[in-house]
């Protein structure tokens, strides 16, 4: 039998897992934060540990292979994305917490690429700006907006970061803007800049409420109409034109009207009983650029009910006579009547059969057996 176990040995027992456990997931000091380029490699040192000292490393909690060790270094080679994370290094025996590095993967930010424009002319402008490239680390932007050798201020939007405002101050001004971006990293830094006169970034935003109808009795015509775009401030001060452009959804070529005012066009040429695609863009009677493009509407031309043939003696709502065993149906002669000819002998008369070839019609007489 195997002797008990005292209590007191029990409790040293627990006391030294709590110790252990509490070494290695108590709360330490800050980890040492860094950042490394994607694709390269990086030895992480154990703080201060010797280089022979006897540790193991963990990155979130999950022991590394001994292999990835140099010494008490980590060496990580070829760094990807998925290397970001926490590092800690532990004294083998005891798992007293040596170090721990917060390591960021990323790159360093190529040149940014910055746009301005203004959409509420005469009200002011906004820029925006975006890296081509994703960085995977935070950046920082700083944006300088010059009016000649004037500072002006570039309010940030509420609901785009990467966006400002700039009011002007000076409408119909000769003198140039200039805006200059820089964007930094912890790898890198990198800038650009653009220069532009007030009038050449006026581009409306595109006309709202695009609606295309059917024209009554019409089948060549779509009576299209649009609303000013809303930010557009004062449409009565600064007009628009528009430029719209239509086709039938079976063919992939446009075709386009220029309309230098108004918010409506009728199409006139349209292939009847065919579905139109339709949409408008703006701009400014005198400077800017065109506007994107509209959201697309739809819209068929008018088409015909079709209609039903009588015989002389069908009452209106009654349903054509049936065809009799080997007969044929012939086109009505005069307008509104059906024949009946025999099979075969249609082409004696000469007569016109909805599937048929020839011309003019005729009809069978039951009475004479003669075409007349």
């Amino acid at each position: 039998m195997a002797a008990p176990v005292p209590w007191a040995c029990c409790a040293v027992l627990a006391a030294a897992a709590a110790v252990v456990y509490t070494q290695r997931h108590s709360p330490q000091e800050a980890p040492h934060v860094q950042y490394e380029r994607l694709g390269s490699d990086v030895t992480l040192p154990c703080g201060t540990a010797n280089w022979d000292a006897a540790v193991t490393w963990r990155v979130n909690g999950t022991d590394l292979a001994p292999d990835l060790l140099n010494g008490s270094q980590l060496v990580l080679r070829g760094l990807e994305l998925g290397h970001s994370g926490l590092y800690a290094c532990f004294h083998r025996d005891s798992w007293h917490l040596r170090h721990q590095v917060l390591l960021h993967v990323g790159l360093p930010p190529r040149e940014p690429v910055l746009s301005c424009r203004s959409n509420t002319y005469p009200k002011g402008f906004y820029c925006s700006w975006h890296l081509p490239t994703p960085t995977y680390i935070p950046n920082t932007f700083n944006v300088t907006v010059l009016h000649g050798s004037k500072i002006m201020v570039c309010e940030k939007d509420p609901a785009l970061k990467n966006r400002c405002h700039i009011r002007y101050m000076h409408l119909f001004s000769t003198i140039k803007y200039k805006v200059s971006i820089s964007v930094s990293n912890a790898l890198g830094h990198n800038a650009t800049a653009i220069t532009f006169d007030e009038f050449t970034i006026v581009k409306p935003d595109p006309p709202e409420n695009v609606v295309a109808r059917p024209v009554p009795s019409n089948p060549r015509r779509l009576e299209v109409t649009w609303q000013t775009p809303s930010t557009w401030p004062d449409p009565e001060s600064f007009p628009l034109k528009f430029f719209l452009r239509y086709r039938p959804l079976i063919l992939d070529q446009w075709q386009h009207v220029e309309l230098s005012d108004g918010t409506a066009h009728t199409i006139t040429d349209a292939y009847a009983g065919k579905e139109y695609i339709i949409q408008v863009a703006a701009k400014d009677n005198e400077i800017g650029t065109w506007s994107d493009w509209s959201v697309a509407a739809h819209a068929t031309p008018w088409t015909e009910e079709p209609r039903h043939l009588t015989t002389e003696a069908q009452a209106p709502g009654e349903p054509a006579p049936a065809l009799l065993p080997g007969s044929i149906l012939l086109l009505p002669t005069p307008p509104g009547t059906w024949s009946l000819c025999p099979r075969g002998l249609h082409t004696l008369c000469g007569c016109h059969i909805p599937f048929g070839l020839s011309s003019p019609c005729c009809s069978w007489s039951l009475l004479s057996g003669h075409c007349w």
